[in-house]
């Protein structure tokens, strides 16, 4: 994590700015860090341990809260901020927008149950949906910064 938490912070300096070495920072459970994205992808992965037998299954047809609604849009703009950043040589655009997943992603866990208080089957399936794809999109943003995202912290 520690190898992660350095590549992350030279990665996430635009070019145009400072860079400060700080350790301490980059190593912080709160803020724009590896950690906190690698936690993120854990806290999701767990999820999928307590679900029980609901498997991840889209369903457009249902309302979203805001929460699901954000998460969903900033999911959508994966491809083209990878494109954008590999074109700009600017790998601080990819680890802006995975900062900002992983945040989305908090808000959504905060205010909308997945497992637990059970919501209706397609809402949690709709959901784990949600989880599933926030799980993967950290994981390759990650793997294309050449972080690893351990299953549990």
């Amino acid at each position: 994590m520690g190898i992660g938490a350095v590549k992350y912070a030279d990665l996430s300096t635009s070019a145009a700015r400072d860079y400060k070495f700080d350790l301490d920072q980059m190593v912080s459970l709160n803020g724009d860090t590896s950690v906190y994205l690698q936690y993120a992808y854990a806290r999701v992965r767990s999820i999928f341990g307590k679900a029980g037998d609901r498997t991840p299954v889209a369903h457009p047809e249902l309302e979203l809260a805001p929460a699901e609604r954000a998460l969903g849009l900033h999911l959508d703009g994966f491809a083209e901020t990878v494109a954008e950043a590999a074109a700009e040589y600017a790998p601080h655009k990819l680890t802006a927008y995975l900062y900002q997943l992983a945040s989305l992603y908090t808000t959504f866990y905060d205010q909308c149950p997945v497992v637990k208080p059970e919501p209706a089957r397609e809402v949690a399936e709709n959901r784990l949906f949600l989880c599933d794809l926030t799980a993967r999109t950290l994981h390759q943003g990650m793997a294309l910064l050449g972080i690893r995202t351990p299953e549990r912290l």
